[in-house]
């Protein structure tokens, strides 16, 4: 069981980490025609990925590891190729909401059983 859920995580994370590709690919090439090429590919990818962490977790747990490799992707790549910001207040935020929502969403199950 607990090597079904690491590997859940490895797919959650592959797919948080395609989505930024993803969107890294749409901002860094100039030709249409690779550009679109890419996001598709890259999205694809994305979601065979997600979809594979489904299996292994709960919808909770695949959406938000997808959404911090994504997040987390996109911030450094922002950083370190495009020279942006990284969004620290953002992130700060964005993890105490899903937290919140996590703690909130265990404790609700819990009680039900």
């Amino acid at each position: 069981m607990e090597g079904k859920k690491s590997r859940g995580y490895a797919w959650a994370i592959s797919a948080g980490v395609n989505a930024a590709l993803a969107a890294i690919s749409a901002k860094l090439f100039s030709s249409q025609v690779i550009k679109y090429g890419m996001v598709i590919i890259f999205n694809v990818m994305m979601w065979g990925c997600y979809v594979n962490s489904l299996k292994a977790l709960s919808s909770l747990q695949a959406t938000v590891t997808n959404f911090a490799a994504n997040f987390l992707s996109s911030g450094l790549a922002g950083f370190f190729l495009f020279e942006e910001a990284l969004p620290f207040q953002s992130a700060l935020l964005i993890v105490i909401g899903v937290f919140i929502l996590s703690k909130s969403s265990i404790e609700r199950k819990a009680s039900t059983d």
